[in-house]
């Protein structure tokens, strides 16, 4: 896959996304595809994707979700994007209130389709939005700051130590 048609995969993925098309979103991916969220957790096979999209992601963010993503690159297997993406929360907890995020996400490329999609993101950021208390947005950003410590990329880089270039 070249950068151009990866491209046209971002569109399919975030037209999808926008639409809360979950089908229609699945089918970006491989059918052993996985897409790790940091709020819904991780999602396998297209079926998996589907209910998270449909289900669980517009079940909380709404109509109005809008996903950009921008300076998409790709070298054939792996790709990435930043992103910005908004939406009014329908969270009976925050419902009404704007959000607004930017990310980068990784694409693990197959056959022209997703078998492996990640984000970074500064989730406090949306959480602020949002009008979380801290106490709970401590909970929050501790449990990611586990999650993050745990994975075993992290764990190998703590391992090597600093190279002494």
């Amino acid at each position: 896959m070249n950068t151009v048609e990866f491209e046209a995969l971002l569109k399919r993925f975030s037209g999808a996304a926008e639409r809360g098309d979950g089908p229609a979103f699945a089918e970006c991916f491989t059918p052993d595809g996985v897409y790790h969220d940091y709020i819904y957790g991780d999602h396998t096979g297209r079926a998996d994707i589907a209910h998270m999209m449909s289900d669980l992601f517009h079940r909380d963010a709404g109509p109005d979700y809008r996903w950009e993503m921008f300076e998409p690159v790709c070298n054939g297997r792996i790709a990435y994007a930043r992103s910005l993406s908004s939406f009014t929360s329908r969270v009976p907890d925050f419902a009404g209130r704007q959000v607004v995020i930017d990310g980068m996400s990784r694409f693990a490329l197959r056959d022209g389709l997703i078998c492996d999609y990640s984000e970074s993101v500064n989730g406090g950021v949306a959480m602020v939005q949002l009008g979380v208390a801290a106490p709970r947005l401590e909970k929050v950003l501790q449990r990611w700051s586990r999650q993050l410590l745990e994975q075993p990329a992290t764990q190998t880089f703590l391992a090597r130590g600093k190279s002494a270039v």
